[in-house]
């Protein structure tokens, strides 16, 4: 059983649980160093991860996750109340639309002038006030900022499966934010931290919604995410598809808007199929830039904000 601690991290105030914190451990160690006890994977991992032919979109149409775990998130959490700052909403999440998902939105007054909206999708397994500490400067830039939690998130409904169902999640995330009175439904705008830009990059190659996308310190490989944290596998391990359908570098060329991939020059580098990902992305003729900014896993977010803020304003934010 997962232990539950809070703690103050980066002296930023994000109350975070330990999985997180062990999540954020490993990924800021030295390339090559181990972070923990070493074990062999379960599954072989692919030296190369494929390239898939099929578009990540169509893709999604004809496979289903099969789960043979059913389950709340692996990070233990509590229930969500409404931060300073924030509207307390529901979104119906996934795409068949059965469950009502907690999100948060900045307070804001619906204006004739449209404004541009971002959704935030949050790092770790669950949802924290510190996530939306976070989200101020969207808010200060004139954005409607919308941090939404995930299936089976801090006791809410739902299984957990590790970055699949949550990109529909994610979707239906953005089909309300674009909803909502008073946003410009057709700037839209993505980023995400950790486990969450890993859900940004996936969510940027489903659909072609969004003007742009910064995910930050995103995983790309999710046979080698799972080779870590083998204890979230939900899926059938045996199945190659299940890790295909969760990992970006696979279909690079599906990325649907500008991207910016950011990292904290503290962890982990831009790996080999992180440069991959950019490769693939950049032959299909999409724009994908990256960069370091100062900090690790956790304290590059702030600066990273600001970031993508600019990088959205290339793009009419």
């Amino acid at each position: 059983m997962l232990l539950h601690r809070r703690v103050l991290l980066s002296g930023l105030g994000l109350t975070l649980s330990a999985p997180y914190l062990a999540r954020a451990q490993a990924v800021t160690a030295p390339a090559g160093q181990a972070t923990g006890p070493e074990h062999k994977p379960e599954f072989p991992i692919p030296e190369v991860p494929p390239l898939e032919r099929m578009d990540y979109a169509e893709a999604r149409k004809y496979f289903r996750t099969h789960l043979v775990v059913k389950g709340p998130s692996p990070e233990v959490s509590s229930a969500l109340g409404k931060p300073p700052g924030a509207q307390r909403i529901t979104y119906a999440g996934g795409p068949d639309e059965t469950l009502q998902l907690i999100a948060w939105v900045n307070e804001y007054k619906p204006d004739k002038v449209l404004k541009p909206g971002v959704l935030f999708l949050h790092g770790g397994n669950a949802t924290g006030d510190g996530h939306w500490e976070l989200m101020k400067p969207y808010a200060d830039a004139g954005f409607v900022v919308m941090l939404p939690s995930f299936r089976g998130e801090n006791g809410q409904a739902g299984n957990y499966s590790g970055f699949y169902d949550e990109t529909s999640d994610a979707l239906a995330a953005a089909r309300h934010l674009a909803s909502l009175p008073g946003v410009d439904k057709d700037r839209l705008y993505l980023a995400g931290h950790s486990n969450g830009g890993t859900l940004a990059l996936l969510a940027s190659m489903a659909v072609p919604m969004f003007k742009a996308s910064v995910p930050m310190s995103a995983g790309v490989d999710a046979w080698r995410y799972f080779g870590r944290f083998d204890e979230e596998i939900r899926f059938d391990m045996h199945n190659p598809q299940e890790f295909v359908m969760r990992s970006s570098v696979c279909f690079g060329h599906s990325l649907k808007c500008p991207t910016l991939l950011l990292r904290g020059t503290e962890e982990r580098p831009f790996d080999r199929n992180q440069q991959l990902t950019i490769e693939r992305g950049r032959a299909a003729g999409q724009r994908v830039d990256h960069r370091l900014l100062p900090g690790n896993h956790n304290g590059v977010v702030p600066g990273a904000v600001v970031e993508s803020i600019r990088f959205f304003k290339e793009y009419g934010a």
